[in-house]
């Protein structure tokens, strides 16, 4: 099982990393500009929009040596929106919230925009 640990007073803590990667993804969606998480096909190269229950397919978690996180998201960003400031955005909230949910502290938040979307 791959899932970042924590000793504590009472035992051992571990937090799948899958679990993380869910949490992440759920606050990264609710952030301004960003229109979903992206999958990208092996086979053919294509980018897709990961529907709400395979979003952990674009977010890669993992846990350095010093016990600190470092998450990766693929993501798709709205058109006509500032990359910059959608990207400061989920850095952010994400780092404070997976921060607050697991107890683990975030090394590095890496964001790979993947496509652009228009929105109705």
């Amino acid at each position: 099982m791959k899932g970042s640990s924590m000793n504590t007073h009472m035992g051992k803590i571990v937090v799948h990393n899958e679990v993380i990667a869910q949490y992440a993804g759920g606050v990264a969606v609710e952030c301004f500009g960003i229109v979903g998480m992206a999958g990208v096909s092996v086979k053919d190269g294509l980018v897709k929009l990961l529907k709400m229950d395979s979003i952990t397919r674009g977010i890669t978690v993992t846990l350095n040596k010093n016990n600190k996180l470092i998450l990766d998201f693929h993501v798709i960003v709205a058109y006509g929106v500032s990359i910059l400031a959608v990207a400061d955005n989920l850095i952010s909230n994400v780092k404070y919230k997976v921060e607050e949910f697991t107890g683990i502290e975030i090394e590095k938040i890496n964001i790979y925009v993947d496509g652009v979307r228009v929105i109705d």
